[in-house]
């Protein structure tokens, strides 16, 4: 029965997204005019690179995935609803099991400096996308080895059986086990799609490695330059298959690390949207009469993550003594300034299947201190702590809560020296296990409670984005379910489990829940907040 019942939602989908398509192939006759405008945005740092399929941090998808890049299917604007992209529909096998995609015709590659296209995107482009992120002997990745987190976190490399070419504009997917979210999943960044063609000329140029540096998709915006840690610029893409989502010619990436001169430069009109505002200027800027401060409940979940796989955090005692001795109401109001509520759960309250029920152990210090003697550490030890280097939707100020926690931590005997780095390096550095503790963060990708509890806490992320190296088969049998069912009330209950299950093994600490606030200029037109956590540009229009 609900096997038919999703055949019938995906039929649906098709008629849905076929009639939308055919609207849409009528305006396609030719390139929209775009306007003469640039729009200059203040980004918080510099991306590690322009290859989606590697990296899990908006200030990557924000300079890659949503200026260059499509994917099959896309999230509306300003939300988390599902969209035809390069696909204009699809179908779904009565077993939940295969999907076919139907692509899109018409749709052009960017032509840039360094290639020029020779065919439109059609099914090998889907192919060669996809079978790079599976098949380790693929020859491209053969050439440029790479990483896939996203990927391999949620299971896909595992999950995905064969992805076909079935004629020059139909593509199908066989997955080993029904996935609940695989819609969504496909929605999101390392499924951007890839011309093939363009691979193809770097594998027998020997320059496989400038997929990365130098990308080419068929997306709003045509990469032409990066100069590290200062500008990215960007060219209106006169031939974007979505007519007239493309309103402004130029658009820079002002790379500006320290959110105090974003503030200023917003002010002086030098950039006309800006990433990422401490809490100390939201009022201030709400005050200025030539800019926006729209704002909304955040997405997102800060946190404190234990590397279990380091002594002594692998001790369940001596992580919840490390929690209790952490006071989460003196941060909320000294880093968040009234932005941000507690967390209790290893996912945001917007998010469904959110079990209100759990509630943090309660900040005691002489508790906590009675725990690590009990643990066998009454004189403390010493540990390392990470701090974030950048500001993030989830955490405004990485450097002043990782001073609060170690005062915190120094009441109960525990020395932690604080370490930093760039913020690809931390990243990096934090997928290899180097810290015992870090500052980190999630803000969700596509709206399914998987996109949390799998990828931030299954042991196929342990490598990837499960910062806490916590691998925990009761849990992880849970999320392996509640991937495979169906029905979303069925689901809700095995996450509700799940939850509990985090908060009696404690991998991480919950920290808080921001309000995301976005400040831009009022000559801004139609910029959205995003609650998937990255910016776009598309759609977006200056006076």
């Amino acid at each position: 029965m609900k096997q038919n019942k999703l055949l019938r939602a995906a039929r649906l989908t098709t008629l849905v997204a076929a009639a939308a398509a055919s609207m849409a192939g009528a305006q396609l006759a030719n390139a929209a005019d775009i306007p003469n405008k640039t729009l200059v945005y203040c980004s918080e740092g510099s991306p590690a690179g322009f290859d989606p399929s590697q990296y899990t941090t908006g200030t990557d998808f924000t300079a890659n995935t949503f200026t260059v890049y499509n994917r099959l299917v896309e999230f509306e604007r300003g939300g988390t609803k599902v969209e035809p992209g390069l696909a204009e529909s699809w179908d779904i096998s009565p077993d939940g099991k295969t999907y076919t995609f139907h692509l899109r015709h018409g749709v052009k590659f960017q032509t840039t400096a360094y290639f020029k296209p020779t065919r439109e995107f059609n099914a090998d482009d889907v192919v060669f996308s996809f079978q790079r992120m599976l098949d380790p002997n693929q020859p491209f990745r053969k050439a440029y080895p790479a990483s896939f987190p996203y990927f391999t976190d949620m299971g896909l490399d595992k999950l995905i059986t064969s992805v076909e070419k079935i004629d020059p504009y139909t593509v199908r997917f066989t997955l080993k086990e029904v996935n609940a979210p695989f819609i969504q999943n496909l929605g999101m960044e390392y499924a951007s799609i890839l011309s093939a063609e363009y691979a193809d000329s770097l594998l027998k140029a020997g320059k496989a490695a400038d997929i990365n540096q130098k990308p080419v998709g068929t997306g709003p915006f045509i990469f032409r330059s990066y100069t590290k840690d200062a500008t990215i610029r960007f060219d209106g893409n006169p031939d974007y298959w979505k007519p007239g989502a493309v309103k402004i010619s130029k658009l820079i990436f002002s790379i500006t690390p320290d959110a105090g001169v974003r503030v200023q430069k917003l002010k002086r009109d030098e950039c006309q949207v800006m990433s990422y505002p401490r809490p100390a200027d939201i009022a201030p800027l709400k005050a200025e009469p030539n800019i926006a401060m729209p704002s909304q409940p955040g997405f997102n979940l800060g946190y404190l993550a234990y590397n279990v796989s380091h002594k002594p955090v692998d001790n369940l005692v001596v992580r919840q003594a490390l929690d209790m001795a952490i006071n989460k109401k003196a941060i909320i109001e000294s880093v968040y300034q009234g932005a941000g509520q507690p967390a209790t759960n290893p996912l945001p309250p917007t998010q469904w299947s959110y079990d209100k029920s759990l509630k943090s152990a309660a900040y005691d210090p002489d508790k906590a201190k009675a725990l690590l003697a009990k643990a066998g550490f009454a004189n403390g030890f010493d540990m390392t702590l990470w701090a974030m280097p950048v500001q993030r939707p989830y955490n405004p100020n990485g450097k002043l809560m990782a001073e609060m926690i170690q005062a915190d931590w120094a009441k109960i005997g525990v020395r932690a020296k604080i370490v930093t780095y760039e913020w690809g390096e931390y990243i990096k550095r934090a997928h290899a296990g180097e810290d015992d503790s870090m500052l980190i963060g999630w803000t969700g990708d596509n709206g399914d409670p998987d996109n949390w509890l799998g990828t931030l806490l299954g042991c196929e992320a342990v490598n990837g984005n499960n910062f806490s190296k916590w691998c925990y088969k009761p849990f992880d049998d849970l999320v392996q379910k509640g991937r495979t069912t169906p029905d979303q009330a069925e689901r809700t209950k095995i996450y509700t489990q799940a939850q509990q299950i985090f908060a009696q093994q404690l991998p991480f600490s919950p920290i808080a829940h921001s309000t995301v606030y976005q400040p831009v200029s009022k000559k801004v037109i139609d910029m959205r907040i995003e609650p998937l956590g990255y910016l776009r540009f598309d759609g977006v229009g200056m006076q």
